[in-house]
């Protein structure tokens, strides 16, 4: 273990003074190749859990567009009334039930595709939270791996 010293500064009366604090303890760890390989694996697995929590934002943003389009939908009176659904470029014009349908069999596969990435998600936290024991058990304070807020 190396100890070191630290500046300080300390104002009085209008003027500054540097002084020393005491002893300071700064471990000197070795990082090995392994270690390197887990510190990149965090980073990584870090970046992809924020994509895939953006992601799901997205998908619970079209879940509800699709939501509303459904309610607005249950509103018409007239049976009769050909609706226009967007399917890729194009629209399509179908009867208020099987636009209903439509939305229904939309909101269903945009359901299990946001279940499907807050699974990935929840295995991605499991592995962090793994990675941050073995890392924080060999570095201790010298690393940090809590994500800013910022």
């Amino acid at each position: 273990m190396n100890v070191t010293s630290l500046p300080v500064c300390v104002i009085e009366d209008g003027k500054m003074a540097a002084t020393m604090k005491g002893p300071v303890g700064v471990e000197d760890v070795n990082v090995t190749f392994e270690d390197q390989q887990k510190i990149n694996k965090f980073a990584r697995n870090t970046n992809r859990m924020t994509e895939l929590k953006n992601e799901i934002e997205s998908k619970k943003k079209s879940l509800q567009n699709l939501q509303d389009a459904s309610d607005d939908l249950m509103m018409f009176d007239d049976d009769t009334l050909l609706i226009p659904y967007q399917i890729g470029d194009v629209f399509i014009s179908h009867t208020q039930e099987e636009t209903q349908e439509m939305l229904e069999g939309a909101k269903e596969a945009l359901e299990q595709e946001v279940k499907g990435l807050e699974n990935r998600v929840s295995a991605i936290q499991q592995l962090l939270a793994d990675l941050k024991v073995q890392l924080y058990a060999k570095f201790g304070n010298n690393i940090n791996l809590e994500a800013d807020e910022s």
